[in-house]
């Protein structure tokens, strides 16, 4: 199979995206920006992974997209009160936020591949497209403690250093309870299934509890304070 990610890292785009992300927590633009900078052969070793399963197997071969089930907001609400589904939509109406945002946010980027394999692409539309949908799981908030705890988790479930990154800076700058979240955030990430090969579409109409019980995370959420931007310290 040939090689989809043969990117050199660029540490300079990724430093001018930090300073922005620092600047304003709240331009997820950066954060792909610093992903794309610092992914290296991160890709490939992800398609492996995918591949070596026949659940990753068959999402990399579906030509649907996640993001087709995840914009019907009314289809969504229409699923049992407290289904995975439900809960989603619930999210996203209480934030005032949709699916197609992070399409936005992140570029064409996530349209192209570097070797003409569909997959490349698939996989990291995928990939974004579920990142709200990991919120609702794990229970992390979008404030920036949540956004950091979450970003822990992503970490530890797929190596990713640009997360890695991001993380660490969030870590240095936050207080000790929030470091307490974030580094526990990392641990479940470890002891939990391994999310970028979930079949959402068929989870979506399954009790919110169940999904967190098959895929090893516990059944109540964290609890900690969350912190939103505006009330937040400078971070620049």
């Amino acid at each position: 199979m040939p090689s989809l990610d043969r990117s050199r890292i660029r540490p300079l785009v990724a430093l001018r995206a930090i300073r922005e992300l620092l600047r304003n927590p709240d331009d997820t633009s950066q954060v792909f920006h610093i992903v794309e900078a610092l992914k290296g052969g991160h890709e490939i070793r992800t398609l492996e992974r995918m591949r070596a399963t026949a659940t990753g197997r068959e999402i990399l071969e579906n030509e649907r997209e996640l993001l087709d089930c995840l914009a019907n907001r009314e289809a969504l609400r229409r699923l049992p009160e407290g289904s995975l589904g439900h809960q989603y939509a619930s999210f996203m109406d209480r934030e005032q936020i949709s699916a197609e945002g992070l399409v936005n946010a992140s570029g064409r980027r996530f349209e192209r591949t570097q070797t003409g394999d569909p997959a490349g692409g698939r996989l990291r539309r995928r990939m974004r497209d579920s990142h709200d949908l990991w919120h609702v799981v794990t229970g992390y908030d979008r404030d920036l403690i949540g956004e950091a705890a979450l970003l822990a988790f992503t970490y530890a479930q797929t190596r990713n250093r640009g997360v890695g990154l991001i993380v660490a800076i969030a870590w240095l700058r936050s207080p000790g309870a929030a470091r307490r979240v974030i580094r526990e955030a990392f641990l479940r990430g470890r002891r939990a299934g391994w999310l970028p090969a979930v079949p959402w579409e068929a989870l979506l109409p399954l009790p919110l509890a169940q999904v967190r019980a098959e895929l090893g995370l516990e059944l109540d959420p964290p609890s900690y304070d969350p912190l939103r931007s505006a009330g937040a310290p400078a971070l620049a």
